[in-house]
């Protein structure tokens, strides 16, 4: 195979962020304290430059396997990580002080962000099997040390072990299921995977697929392979929470695309009845068991589990107008996500969390900007008009509709409802709450720099601003899935 710069051309993304990688980690080695206080500029310089790179180098208007078809290059690739470059810039920009104020402002998870992002790089054009596999290792072997980043708190390497355990339970399963189907078919190439497996399917192929469900179902936070979900979210430091709510969720929505909708298309009749079952038990635990939650993070850990029940009903449509709809709501969530925790990480000071709920009584009359970024971005997560989670909901209801899958439609709209409780509750503390009577005692060493601020609000408005004007985001999903 000769390499010649338009078959490298497409993976400009990967190559840029594994140089980035290297060059960070340099500077924090050799520069000492001094590199320390760097590193968080010049990542996120890396990632300014990265995806300057990918719009000048990296767009292609047609799907070609490169690298003996390892590697996928599409439209669809191109955005996703155009949208995990913005996401994990943000993402870092909205930690910077919440590490500092605890101590723990250090060039590892800089790092290890960075290798993350290249994990879900390496998934989103995943075109094998074995590339697969690589991509959801990578990532989740970074986001593991992560969570256990804050070597003084015991909550959170508790966390980081249980979340480590499970997810290599799960893949596992990946493996395994992986194993089954290679033996089947005699190729790791998911288009060749796609074109061999045809109904009737015989009893390994439907033995393999399970084993793949499962672990696709873990990764997403899917009930009943949901466990390690709020335990992680509420142990986790918050930037990690943050982290790890919002850019992975492309990864996971890519692993389902590519390796369900398109690499086992054959069994589409047999994952699709798994996938619904999953769906419904996820809308309702999710939601039902959000209502008790007294912590924010783990009430958001638990939002995400019912957001993910509504990204799952996407695939169950099994037509590309599902996927389409699926890719929309990914999208639409992470955006949300990340202004949430985005409000807990500049409400926190040194010494104060501000992750359980009683701390946003009367949060508006402390802060104004932080409550009504938090008003906007929990009306869009309950789906309220004219807000952008408004359109993701109806949009997979009428994928629904169209696939008569009524009964489906039913179950959503009902646990959407019993969603916008939970919601409306921290809209109802924040503005008809008064504020709690002693405040943290401990004062933030630093604060919140105007930027980031203002980038909240800029995320706020966005929610805002692609519920006014929904077309170009749903025409854009349609066109990257068709």
């Amino acid at each position: 195979m000769v390499l010649t710069w338009s078959s490298v051309a497409a993976a400009v993304p990967e190559i840029s962020l594994t140089a980035a990688i290297c060059l960070i980690l340099l500077v924090d080695v050799f520069a000492g304290e001094r590199g320390r206080r760097v590193t968080p500029t010049l990542t996120l310089l890396a990632l300014a430059v990265g995806a300057a790179l990918t719009v000048r180098y990296g767009h292609v208007t047609e799907r070609a396997p490169l690298f003996a078809g390892m590697y996928v290059a599409d439209e669809l690739g191109f955005v996703l990580k155009l949208a995990g470059f913005l996401l994990v810039a943000v993402a870092l920009l909205y930690s910077r002080t919440y590490l500092e104020n605890r101590s723990i402002l250090r060039g590892e998870y800089y790092v290890l962000a960075l290798t993350a992002l290249l994990g879900i790089f390496v998934l989103v054009s995943a075109g094998s099997l074995l590339t697969v596999y690589l991509g959801v290792e990578l990532l989740a072997l970074s986001v593991y040390a992560m969570v256990a980043f804050d070597r003084d708190s015991g909550v959170s390497a508790e966390s980081a072990m249980k979340y480590f355990v499970l997810g290599a339970i799960a893949s596992g399963a990946l493996l395994y299921g992986m194993s089954l189907i290679y033996g089947l078919t005699g190729t790791l190439d998911l288009a060749e995977i796609a074109a061999r497996l045809r109904a009737p399917n015989t009893a390994g192929v439907i033995l393999g697929l399970t084993f793949i469900v499962v672990a696709v179902a873990f990764k997403l936070g899917a009930v009943p392979f949901h466990m390690w979900l709020p335990d992680v979210y509420e142990g986790a430091p918050t930037s990690v929470t943050l982290f790890i709510g919002t850019a992975p969720k492309i990864a996971y929505f890519a692993l389902a695309l590519r390796l369900l909708a398109q690499g086992l298309a054959g069994t589409a009749s047999e994952w699709v009845q798994m996938l619904a079952a999953l769906a419904v038990l996820t809308l309702v635990v999710g939601n039902v068991v959000a209502i008790v939650q007294s912590n924010l993070k783990r009430m958001l850990a638990y939002s995400t589990i019912a957001n993910v029940g509504f990204i799952v009903l996407g695939f169950v449509a099994g037509t590309p107008d599902g996927y389409a709809a699926a890719l929309y709501y990914t999208l639409v969530y992470v955006l949300v996500a990340l202004g949430s925790f985005g409000v807990i990480l500049l409400s926190s000071a040194k010494g104060f969390e501000a992750d359980l709920l009683d701390d946003y009584r009367g949060l508006h009359q402390r802060d104004p900007l932080l409550a009504l970024a938090m008003m906007m971005l929990m009306f869009s997560t309950a789906g309220v008009p004219p807000f952008v989670g408004f359109w993701a909901k109806l949009r997979i209801f009428q994928v629904l509709w169209e696939t008569n899958h009524l009964w489906l439609v039913v179950i959503a709209a009902g646990m959407s409802v019993v969603g916008a409780y939970y919601y409306l509750r921290v809209v109802k503390l924040m503005y008809f709450d008064e504020p709690p009577t002693a405040l943290p005692a401990a004062q933030p060493a630093a604060r919140p720099a105007a930027g980031v601020r203002l980038a909240l609000g800029l995320n706020a408005a966005a929610v805002l601003l692609l519920g006014v004007l929904p077309g170009p985001l749903l025409d854009l999903c349609a066109r990257l899935i068709h």
